[in-house]
């Protein structure tokens, strides 16, 4: 039994770019577990993945030629069963022995063994290890069915000498694979490995560059020399990672010859790595005068449509400049340059196009043209959630409007500045899906609304808040700027959240069709993250008043909307433990903190801190527990839970120094809880911690006498109020 290391290479026609990377890495892993767990390689071996435009390749160090064999012991059946009474085998016994290819001379190496309340008989044998070809052939096979694959292909096998010895029929057999696979090769060192898949039989020989290999075939020497003979021989970078690095490489010194910067896209990365064997970046321009056009189409458009990295200045503005990615190297690149120079510029001029002819028209002249758009079958058009939009965003306002009373004149007139902002930029916030630029490019949707509202000379905050009420976008993405788009981002995301809840459209395991999650992410990332007073009930409130009456049940099934408003509320707490969790918190610390359901979320950040700085003190495991306890048995209580203590029924010494302790310790707390030095306050309560242990070690709680049982209920609830203002200390303990 000798080890080497394996190499195995599918040879395909061009692979989809922007599933390449999880193709190559999900071949390698599947490849090398399906080894690993037949015991041909160990289960730390290294395993290297190869993906390129035109092959999935995987390296395995140290594989082993056969496995070892392995010991099993294999039940037969009871003893009552498999035995006569004179202890002679039953017909029953020798037809499983001959199953397993043994006879009656096994009998003495049969052993008796408890099994539950009887006896059964064990047979032991060696189960010899799988060889190298038999074990790669089962997880080349598994492999290449369990495959992420977007979309499969169905095509028929040409003549292929071997595919009739692999059980297929050139001309007649379909194969079904993400892409034709013309090539196979397995070598374990320097010595081919017989397995077949997909209609072909395994070999030593593969194909570089299309246009560029030293070679038309390259005959592979072993498994060792792959990615040193497709770069020499083949002009191929094998590994996907390699490549890209390469690609970054290079963009980054073109650009910096220009003093410029690349736009950052790791997908576009990514797809362009998929789509070459070996880049070649190169320098391109276009004519001065698109850049009028607004960046963002611009940038869009060569980016989607023509995979090139747009130019940045230092100040982040875009230039005529561009990188583009061949996939040849010829002497004189001055054809491929002027080539892509070519094909661009017609898509700038459209997107030119695009823009000139929108902004012919007013976003107020395409407010009625909304009617028309439908938005959802049960929810209406997409004029009908402008509607409901402004009466969130007018809610909301108010809410905000109340939440910092007591307020001056002049504050006052500030919310009515800007309730009239959200309240215009509301009606104008979908207009630009009626653009031909939003047409042409959906992505662009706010950013166009933004852009034709400045032109129009609308003011600012509402050109902003129109560009900015689809923040954010996704996870890192950034928060509205101003308060007109804050509210109306809020008011667009609840909308969609409400409706979509009041009609049953939730999202079920992975699927999300209509990214609730992300609207639910974006809600409570904007409470937190901008420190808004705003309650969550409260505001779920108003999203649902904002639809007509009978549209989410209202008048025909009220419990079925209380549901619904129920399950949206607990839809968006689930998000926000695991928001918070995201910030690197534990369970226990965002299970204290939610908890307590605060009117609002800025202070969550402050608290959880303070919650580890508190759980950091020697007296917090102590009143942790004293706190469950307390929680315990309040919930015990039958009716109302007693708030007042009368210190003259306050008999034992441990409640009286219980009492003074919480009159001593209270303000104090109180008072920095106030200041929201949520830290402070809660290192306040350590104090407590000697005499909540005295109170539980020398007096009974629950006391015959029912005024002194009361009492002491009173002064308990009075101590967990005090402990539970920033935290519920009590999740703390363990």
């Amino acid at each position: 039994m000798s080890n080497a290391n394996l190499l195995v290479e599918l040879f395909v026609e061009e692979l989809p770019p922007k599933a390449l990377k999880k193709l190559g890495e999900a071949f390698a892993a599947l490849l090398a577990d399906g080894l690993k767990a037949q015991g041909l390689a160990a289960a730390d071996a290294a395993v290297t993945c190869y993906a390129s435009p035109r092959r999935l390749a995987v390296q395995l160090a140290q594989v082993a030629s056969k496995a070892a064999d392995k010991s099993a012991q294999t039940k037969l059946m009871p003893v009552a069963v498999a035995l006569t009474a004179d202890g002679q085998p039953t017909p029953a016994l020798l037809k499983k022995l001959a199953a397993l290819g043994a006879d009656a001379s096994a009998l003495p190496q049969l052993r008796r063994l408890p099994d539950g309340k009887a006896e059964a008989l064990f047979f032991d044998s060696v189960v010899p290890g799988a060889t190298l070809a038999e074990g790669l052939q089962k997880a080349l096979t598994e492999a290449i069915a369990k495959l992420p694959i977007p979309k499969v292909m169905q095509y028929q096998l040409q003549s292929d000498p071997g595919a009739a010895d692999a059980g297929f029929q050139p001309g007649w057999t379909s194969v079904h694979f993400v892409r034709p696979a013309h090539g196979l090769v397995a070598l374990h060192g320097a010595a081919v490995v017989p397995v077949h898949a997909l209609g072909l039989q395994s070999g030593r020989s593969t194909t570089g560059h299309r246009f560029e290999a030293l070679v038309p075939v390259i005959t592979l020497r072993d498994a060792d020399s792959y990615a040193v003979q497709l770069r020499d021989e083949g002009a191929v970078i094998a590994s996907f990672a390699e490549r890209r690095a390469e690609l970054v490489r290079q963009l980054q010194a073109a650009a910096a010859q220009e003093g410029l910067t690349p736009i950052e896209d790791d997908a576009l990365l990514d797809e362009v790595t998929g789509l070459v064997e070996r880049p070649n970046v190169l320098l391109c321009r276009f004519e001065a005068e698109f850049l009028a056009v607004p960046q963002e189409c611009l940038i869009l458009t060569m980016k989607a449509n023509q995979k090139y990295f747009p130019l940045l200045d230092p100040h982040g503005k875009l230039t005529e400049k561009f990188l583009i990615v061949s996939n040849i190297s010829p002497a004189d690149p001055s054809r491929v340059i002027q080539g892509n120079e070519r094909v661009v510029r017609p898509r700038l001029a459209d997107a030119k196009f695009f823009f000139d002819q929108d902004r012919k028209r007013t976003l107020q002249s395409r407010v009625d043209g909304l009617a028309k758009v439908v938005y959802h079958g049960k929810l209406g058009s997409q004029g009908d959630r402008a509607e409901r939009v402004r009466a969130i965003a007018h809610a909301l306002v108010n809410q905000l409007r109340m939440a910092t009373l007591p307020y001056t004149v002049d504050a006052q007139d500030e919310f009515a500045v800007l309730d009239s902002k959200v309240q215009q930029a509301a009606l104008l916030a979908k207009t630009d899906l009626l653009t031909d630029m939003v047409g042409e490019f959906p992505e662009l949707q706010g950013v166009m609304g933004g852009y034709y509202a400045r032109h129009e000379g609308l003011r600012d905050g509402v050109a902003i808040a129109i560009e900015d009420h689809y923040k954010p976008r996704f996870a890192g993405d950034m928060l509205p700027r101003n308060h007109s788009g804050t509210v109306l981002a809020l008011a667009d995301k609840l909308e969609t959240l409400a409706g979509l809840f009041g009609i049953g459209q939730l999202p079920t395991g992975d699927k999300d069709p209509f990214a609730l999650r992300r609207h639910a992410l974006g809600v409570l990332r904007i409470l937190v993250e901008k420190n808004l007073p705003l309650a969550l009930p409260e505001m779920v409130a108003a999203a649902f008043g904002a639809f007509p009456a009978g549209m989410l049940g209202d008048t025909e099934d009220s419990a079925k909307a209380d549901k619904a408003r129920e399950a949206l509320l607990h839809f968006v707490y689930e998000r926000l433990v695991g928001y918070l969790r995201d910030l690197g918190y534990s369970a226990q610390e965002v299970e204290a903190v939610t908890a307590i359901r605060t009117g609002g979320w800025g202070s969550l950040p402050k608290r959880l801190a303070a919650v580890r700085a508190f759980a950091a003190l020697p007296e917090a495991a102590a009143l942790a527990a004293a706190n469950k306890r307390v929680g315990n048995i309040l919930k015990k209580i039958e009716g109302a839970v007693p708030t007042t203590v009368d210190a003259a029924l306050l008999h034992e010494a441990a409640e009286q120094a219980l009492a003074q302790a919480l009159d001593r310790v209270q303000p104090q707390a109180d008072g920095l809880f106030e200041q929201h030095d949520y830290a402070g306050s809660l290192q306040a309560l350590a104090a407590l911690k000697a005499p909540v242990d005295a109170f539980f070690d020398g007096v009974m709680v629950n006391a015959e006498d029912a005024a002194l049982r009361a009492n002491r209920q009173a002064l308990l609830a009075g101590l967990q109020a005090a402990m539970n203002r920033v935290a519920d200390l009590s999740r703390l303990a363990s």
